[in-house]
């Protein structure tokens, strides 16, 4: 792992400064590989760094912890994200496969046939507020 990951993680709090040697060398414990392990699965898993850091937090305070602090509300919470992301891409990815499909070549032409398969005036209006919401 790059030194300055490692120390990187040491500031956020994320793993916990080693001992030194009378040199300045740093000395981690076999612990920290667990940790560094920890931290890079979690990542693979679509945790953030704070997030990644409210997990170890809430793993070493166990006593009176809140029931959202815990790995298993958060990795629910993680999962109904990542199904959320998984059903936009398939819309999507059918949106692109139609406009493939349909031989769709230039965007600005393709909006004004009818039988363009990009939702334009969907994905135009998708988060901006009607002006009855204003």
């Amino acid at each position: 792992m790059n030194p300055q990951t490692l120390r990187y993680y040491e500031r956020r709090g994320l793993l916990a400064e080693p001992e030194r040697t009378l040199g300045g060398h740093r000395l981690y414990p076999a612990e920290a590989v667990t940790v560094l392990k920890v931290i890079k699965t979690a990542q693979g898993l679509g945790f953030t760094l704070d997030e990644v850091a409210d997990l170890l937090d809430a793993g070493q305070h166990r006593h009176g912890r809140h029931p959202d602090a815990g790995l298993r509300f958060r990795a629910h919470a993680k999962l109904a994200e990542v199904e959320a992301k998984i059903a936009d891409l398939h819309v999507i990815a059918g949106t692109l496969r139609a406009a493939v499909n349909a031989g769709c070549d230039d965007l600005v032409e393709c909006t004004g046939e009818p039988c363009c398969p990009i939702p334009f005036a969907t994905i135009a209006v998708r988060g901006v507020p009607d002006a009855e919401d204003r």
